[in-house]
């Protein structure tokens, strides 16, 4: 690990990550169980998946700008503890409704869904601040492709871990060793971090050096260090468009993510009678793909950057052919009269979503590196809303017009995003607004 151990720091975000979205996708594939216990219809369970992102948001939001003023270090052990105690707590949710809610479970999950979502909101924005602090500028685009390979992985994983645990045990015993899963990275981590790598002895010299290079800098680039000294507010974020593009052609990368984990155990069961222990190997089909792109994606990106010299080619054209092929992809599947052309279509489209993955999170970096927390949880509270429109929307329209409409709606939240990201311009491109601070911001 001599003169690597920034990887090592990726490495263990890359666990959390995974944890982070077996503990939220748990749920869906405990559906049946909890869908019989509290007499639950379609609309109502579309609403129990989306209240989680009304927590999401905020916690990415405020979760953001922690980050950058307390620190990464903080911001990780107060989120992946918090969300582990309400992940344990769901097994009381539907009962403490009943009993203090006027005898609706509904609002009980309403309750903890939300607090649980607060609680994870910050895990992206937060590793966002971390790459700001401990990767090299020629290492962003794969770095953070690194950090986020976890979403596909867990994504992909919750089918069996989940399923596993259902098969010998309950649904309720599930959440409580997902829970711990939390608690125990939490301890390890808090022995192996600090917020900045020159504050950690086995980073060394040399490893810090390549960290602070400039000397692979291209145009409209600029290090972490040289922009301690403004002070950009948070509300600049919205008088900079390629900042907003972005976040919007996020939402439709994060639409697709969260459509599919969330809704993709119950289509498959009632379109083509799946059972619980086939969804085990079934469920993993879509995000098979995403785990390679995801992390070719980044290194993609980074070459092209080093080949071109131009940042708009390697991220935001980039992301706009990938978007177009995630769109064709998802108008194609209500085409599709097989299961296995269904599952095919979702796997090639899911694989072009993660594609630019990365780049959301490395245009932020590009633009704005030392609000990098902040302006990841502003982005990240928009595109976010994906995480309630996405399951609420979707039950609405399956109870409305079946599992079709799902995949059209999909595609059009993609062509949105793929618009927008047309107009994303990465890169410092000057503050309408800043300040001198002799405040330090690098944490």
């Amino acid at each position: 690990m001599k003169n690597n151990y920034r990887y090592f720091i990726i490495f263990m975000i890359v666990i959390i990550t995974i944890i982070n979205y077996i503990d939220r996708g748990a749920l869906s594939y405990a559906q049946a169980e909890i869908i019989q216990e509290f007499n639950l219809d379609p609309i109502s369970w579309g609403a129990i998946l989306g209240y989680f992102g009304y927590g999401y948001i905020f916690g990415a939001l405020f979760g953001g700008a922690l980050a950058d003023k307390k620190g990464p270090k903080f911001m990780w052990i107060l989120a992946g503890t918090t969300w582990s105690i309400f992940e344990i707590g769901t097994i009381f949710a539907g009962h403490l409704g009943a009993t203090f809610f006027g005898g609706s479970a509904l609002a009980g999950f309403a309750v903890f869904r939300v607090l649980f979502g607060l609680a994870e909101g910050p895990t992206l924005s937060t590793m966002n601040r971390t790459m700001a602090n401990w990767v090299s500028p020629n290492e962003k685009g794969f770095s953070v492709a690194l950090g986020l390979v976890g979403t596909p992985i867990g994504a992909l994983i919750t089918a069996p871990v989940v399923v596993g645990l259902l098969t010998f045990t309950n649904w309720k015993v599930t959440f409580v060793i997902l829970g711990l899963l939390g608690f125990i990275w939490v301890l390890v981590w808090r022995k192996v971090f600090t917020n900045l790598p020159e504050d950690h002895p086995k980073v060394s010299e040399i490893e810090l050096r390549k960290i602070r290079s400039s000397n692979d800098l291209i145009e409209g680039e600029i290090k972490l260090e040289e922009t301690i000294s403004k002070n950009v507010p948070w509300y600049y974020f919205f008088k900079n468009s390629t900042l907003t593009m972005n976040a919007i052609g996020y939402f439709a990368f994060l639409y697709v993510n969260i459509l599919l984990l969330t809704w993709t155990p119950k289509y498959l069961q009632d379109e083509f009678n799946y059972s619980l222990a086939s969804l085990s190997y079934i469920g993993m089909i879509p995000w098979v793909g995403a785990i390679i792109t995801g992390l070719l994606g980044g290194k993609i990106s980074d070459k092209l950057r080093e080949k071109t010299g131009n940042l708009r080619i390697a991220r935001s054209w980039f992301t706009v052919v990938c978007l177009f092929c995630t769109a064709i992809c998802f108008m194609l599947i209500p085409t599709a009269e097989s299961a296995t052309t269904v599952l095919s279509l979702m796997c090639i489209g899911n694989a072009f979503n993660y594609l630019p993955n990365s780049i959301y999170w490395t245009v932020i970096l590009d633009t704005e590196p030392n609000k990098a927390g902040t302006f990841g949880g502003v982005t990240h509270f928009i595109a976010n809303l994906a995480t309630i429109i996405a399951p609420t929307l979707t039950g609405s329209l399956v109870a409305s017009y079946g599992y079709n409409a799902m995949f059209t709606a999909a595609a059009f939240a993609v062509i949105v995003g793929m618009v927008s990201m047309i107009f994303v311009k990465p890169g410092q491109q000057g503050h309408m607004s800043v300040t001198p601070t002799t405040k330090d911001t690098t944490l």
